[in-house]
């Protein structure tokens, strides 16, 4: 497996998003970021730095914004893709963890950012959230995993060749890990950190649930 692309959805992101593109950069690697109808400089910023930058014309969500980025990166020849967030919660440091795990794992077809092995800095309401919503994952895929809910991973081009993405909005991350397992790829993980700042959480509590409570239904519908 060659050094993967990476990839960042991100919406008003202009405070984080250069630097962020410009440590990925310094790791010689190449950087897509999608600028979901941001109000900010998001795309003129990540642009400056190096980044490949895809525009949406308007707000369509995260989901939407990957889908898109991951056409992109199968064009243009990737043999895997890191998807990381525009806020800076994820440590480009541990990119290494997660190709690492790849390579000594060619079965798994996606490596995911575990958080769990360490939570002193994370909020004791999302410890507790990412604990359940991960047993309720697992269960669904079959297979283990601790952290389900981390945005942060490592995806095989041949899983984004053979499933097809529907979702979004925040649960394509979801969708990913079911419909990734159904097609008898493996799902591993890789420890990470995760950094906490000051940021306003962009998923809504109420609304994001519904979503997901309605894809674990048309997920296990067959739908």
């Amino acid at each position: 497996m060659r050094d993967p692309s990476v990839l960042i959805p991100s919406y008003n992101e202009a405070k984080t998003i250069g630097s962020i593109v410009s440590r990925l950069k310094g790791r010689d690697l190449a950087v897509y970021v999608v600028d979901d109808g941001s109000s900010d400089k998001t795309g003129e910023i990540a642009a400056s730095a190096g980044a490949i930058v895809i525009k949406n014309d308007r707000n369509l969500g995260k989901g939407a914004s990957l889908r898109r980025g991951f056409e992109r990166v199968l064009e243009d020849g990737c043999d895997a893709v890191i998807v990381m967030d525009g806020d800076d919660q994820h440590d480009a440091a541990d990119i290494g963890h997660l190709v690492e795990k790849a390579r000594e794992c060619p079965a798994a077809g996606i490596v995911i950012g575990n958080r769990m092995l360490d939570t002193a800095s994370m909020p004791r309401i999302r410890v507790i959230v990412n604990k359940l919503m991960s047993l309720v994952m697992s269960r669904f895929a079959g297979q283990y995993v601790p952290d389900s809910q981390c945005g942060f991973r490592l995806i095989r081009r041949e899983v984004l060749e053979k499933i097809e993405l529907e979702s979004s909005n925040f649960e394509i991350e979801s969708e990913m890990i079911v419909k990734a397992a159904k097609a008898n790829f493996r799902i591993e993980s890789a420890p990470v950190k995760t950094v906490y700042q000051d940021e306003k959480s962009k998923i809504n509590p109420l609304i994001d649930t519904l979503r997901f409570i309605v894809l674990m239904i048309k997920l296990n519908r067959g739908k």
